[in-house]
């Protein structure tokens, strides 16, 4: 079976989202051909009474001891710098990316998710009070140790991505190898503060380096924007209000209608089959939204149509 351009975020699974209704997804999602899982270690402190996070992860573990076999079928792709080391002090208590929180949270992490490895390791968020040429290093030693397979590094800017592969190169040991950004059809206002703290945006200079950068994956988060393209309830947050929003979405519903499919389906289409292409992680609650996530793997864009969506501004 082809590899699914879908990758499942696991933000909520045992917080927000029950064990039953959570592991039901995840085994719906491996049904159906679904290969990676996202997550973090710190997801989702904010939800749960510890304030601590870990609860994903934990979740992750227990489906993957309670599935035998299983592992093999799927990668998993979690994430260190955000956890808080003391409850309800968050961002300030952030466990950070020294050498040695990097090489503990490793293992809390392998724990927790009742695994012997990890298949991509992200640094969450740059931490500019640790020298990067010891994070780097941290990192490195964790893929030389056959610990973690690859390492990506999420909400970081370009800059300093491509200044962390050099120190990497110089080092001899493996670098990042994959961005994680928030991205998606509809843009936000040049300059705007996004209402989610610490998400940064995919840049155009971030796609135009992924582009010329053989090997580096793209991945993205909140794709569909909370269910904003679909759901009344969900309304855009006010960043996005601009007339270039009304231009794209109009474009979007053209498309979608011309296809007989949701304009989250042609939204998760373009981003996958861009240039270069970009595989969104997507964050469902129900077996309705992952199956309309996964089916626009069936969406084709004609190159008409890929026009209209990519001209409009």
């Amino acid at each position: 079976m082809t590899e699914r351009r879908m990758i499942l975020g696991a933000m909520y699974f045992g917080t927000r989202l029950d064990e039953a209704s959570s592991m039901a997804l995840l085994d719906r999602f491996v049904d159906q051909g679904g290969t990676w899982i996202d997550t973090a270690n710190n997801y989702a402190f904010w939800a749960d009474p510890s304030g601590i996070g870990g609860q994903s992860e934990a979740l992750i573990g227990r489906w993957l001891a309670s599935r035998p076999g299983v592992r093999e079928r799927v990668r998993i792709s979690t994430k260190v710098r955000y956890q808080p080391t003391v409850p309800g002090r968050w961002p300030e208590s952030s466990e950070g990316l020294s050498g040695p929180v990097i090489r503990n949270a490793v293992q809390e992490s392998l724990k927790r998710l009742n695994t012997d490895r990890i298949d991509l390791y992200w640094a969450h968020g740059e931490d500019r009070t640790v020298a990067l040429d010891e994070t780097v290093a941290a990192f490195g030693e964790l893929v030389r140790d056959g610990v973690v397979a690859r390492l990506g590094a999420s909400n970081h800017m370009t800059w300093s991505v491509e200044r962390a592969r050099q120190l990497a190169r110089q080092q001899g040991i493996e670098g990042y190898t994959a961005l994680q950004l928030r991205w998606s059809y509809v843009q936000p206002r040049p300059g705007a503060e996004l209402p989610d703290q610490g998400h940064q945006l995919l840049s155009p200079e971030a796609l135009d380096y992924a582009r010329v950068e053989p090997g580096l994956a793209v991945w993205a988060y909140t794709p569909l924007i909370n269910g904003a393209y679909t759901r009344s309830d969900r309304p855009l947050p006010e960043v996005y209000d601009h007339p270039g929003t009304e231009r794209r979405l109009a474009v979007l519903t053209r498309v979608a209608d011309e296809l007989g499919v949701t304009r989250n389906q042609v939204v998760l289409a373009w981003m996958a089959t861009g240039d270069p292409a970009v595989t969104p992680i997507v964050g469902v609650s129900t077996p309705e939204q992952l199956d309309e996530a996964l089916q626009a793997d069936q969406v084709t864009l004609s190159s008409d149509q890929r026009r209209q969506l990519d001209e409009v501004a």
